[in-house]
C-alpha cells in the first residue's frame, strides 16, 4: 500500500485578511504560516517515509513545501495542476463575497462565479493528478500541498460525497492509503 499525505499550505496572507489575493500566485505565508509547515513537517516525519514532495505552483503552497521537504530531505516537484480554485471576478474581495454571491439555495460544488471555476471544474483538474500520483508510487509515501479547495474537491472525489467533503485548515493534513484496489477512505491526521 502506498500513502498520499495531503496537506494544506500554511496560513497565507489571504488568509489572514480573510481576503482573495488580486494575484493568487503571488501570496507568501506568514510567520504563522511557516511555524504551521514545520509543525507540520515534523507530524508528517514521524509517522511517514515520505521520499517525495508535491506542490502546487502557488507561491503559499511552495513556500509550504519547501519547509516540508526540508525537514524530510525529500525531493521537490512542482504539479501545475494543483493550484487553487480561481474565483473569477471575487480575486482581490473578502471570502465573504463569493458565499453571499452565490446564495443559499445553489449547491456550492456546480456554482461558478462569474471568470472563474466551480468546484466540479477543481475536482476535473486535480482527481486525475492524484490518480497519476498514486499509479506513480503505489508502495511510496508522497506528500501533496495544495489548497483548502482543492482538498475539497479531493475529498469529495475520494469519498463521492460533496455535502461531506473536507477542507481543512491551514497545515491541516489528510492521509489517503491506496493500493491495487483503489483508495481507502481519506483520514484526518491530528484534526
Amino acid at each position: 500500500m502506498g500513502n498520499l499525505i495531503l496537506v494544506r499550505h500554511g496560513e497565507s496572507l489571504g488568509n489572514r485578511d480573510r481576503i482573495f489575493a488580486a494575484d493568487p500566485q503571488a501570496l507568501p505565508l506568514t510567520e504563522l504560516g511557516y511555524s504551521q509547515a514545520l509543525a507540520a513537517a515534523h507530524c508528517i516525519r514521524e509517522s511517514f517515509a515520505a521520499n517525495l514532495v508535491i506542490s502546487s505552483p502557488f507561491l503559499r503552497a511552495q513556500e509550504t513545501a519547501r519547509v516540508i521537504a526540508g525537514v524530510l530531505k525529500a525531493p521537490l516537484r512542482i504539479e501545475p495542476d494543483l493550484y487553487e480554485r480561481d474565483v473569477g471576478i471575487y480575486r482581490g474581495q473578502s471570502y465573504d463575497s463569493l458565499a453571499q454571491a452565490r446564495g443559499p439555495d445553489q449547491r456550492h460544488w456546480t456554482w461558478r462565479p462569474q471568470g472563474g471555476e466551480s468546484y466540479e471544474d477543481v475536482r476535473a483538474r486535480v482527481a486525475p493528478v492524484l490518480d497519476r500520483l498514486a499509479r506513480e508510487n503505489p508502495d511510496g509515501d508522497v506528500v501533496v500541498v495544495s489548497h483548502g479547495g482543492v482538498m475539497l474537491t479531493l475529498w469529495a472525489y475520494l469519498t463521492g460525497d460533496w455535502d461531506s467533503a473536507y477542507a481543512p485548515p491551514n497545515c491541516g493534513i489528510v492521509h489517503v492509503q491506496h493500493g491495487p484496489q483503489g483508495y481507502l477512505e481519506p483520514r484526518v491526521i491530528g484534526g
